[in-house]
């Protein structure tokens, strides 16, 4: 019966235009319609938006996990012969916080999260997008179960905007080619944590690269490896567009 009730209110209560934006996004981007559209509301409430008692922390948190265990479980059933060390890089190259990033703008979350531009911008964070993208896909599991979540993250997002072949073919092991720049230019390549901030949820790295004792790159990253990683990506464009 309050399940019921859940649908009348649903399907028949006057709902505003915002909600109603919210509404066709979800079933856009999910093919499915939101059945608790405050999860969803939740999870495009960045924590920088002043006032705002419930950010989408915790369901990037949630999403963060579930994501990572449905593109394990994909990537091991897709290719069974291939070793634990090639699935490990390339289900980093599917969720890390650049690739995360760039998918959520493909489907439009940028133009859905509420957030603090100004707050943002102090900051420096860069993957306010990605990271809202998980919330969503924390959400969708509450919303839906982790069978629909599973579906909707292969059919959806895998799917319909990543090209495994690109993503094998293309090295984003942005750490391994620094350092093999460094290698063969005869320059001594150094990885440091210079910061470790701890949120509500979670903590965040900041990294830096040096060659030869001069900073190339800084990254952020919830994990050590993500900072380094997003370090050395920006340190390999320094290095091929100055040549240093």
């Amino acid at each position: 019966m309050g399940r019921i009730l859940k649908l009348f209110n649903y399907f028949f209560t006057k709902k505003d235009p915002a909600t109603r934006q919210l509404i066709c996004f979800v079933k856009a981007f999910s093919g499915k319609s939101p059945s608790n559209i405050s999860l969803y509301q939740i999870a495009l409430k960045h924590s920088s938006v002043e006032g705002n008692s419930a950010s989408n922390e915790r369901l990037e948190f949630l999403g963060d996990a579930v994501l990572s265990l449905v593109v394990a479980e994909y990537l091991f059933k897709k290719y069974p012969l291939k070793e634990e060390g090639f699935l490990s890089e390339i289900r980093s190259r599917l969720v890390n916080r650049e690739a995360l990033n760039n998918l959520a703008r493909k489907i439009h979350v940028d133009k859905m999260l509420h957030y603090d531009s100004h707050t943002i911008r102090k900051s420096g964070h860069k993957f306010i997008y990605g990271n809202a993208l998980e919330a969503l896909i924390g959400a969708f599991y509450l919303d839906h179960g982790y069978g629909h979540c599973r579906i909707f993250i292969i059919e959806q997002l895998i799917h319909n905007y990543i090209s495994l072949k690109t993503l094998i073919e293309n090295d984003t092991n942005f750490k391994s080619r620094i350092i093999h720049w460094g290698q063969k230019h005869h320059g001594q390549v150094v990885f440091k944590i210079i910061e470790e901030k701890q949120y509500e949820y979670y903590k965040q790295f900041t990294a830096h690269v040096l060659i030869d004792e001069k900073v190339i790159g800084v990254g952020t990253g919830k994990t050590k490896k993500c900072a380094e990683q997003a370090a050395a990506e920006q340190a390999i464009l320094e290095v091929e567009t100055t040549g240093l």
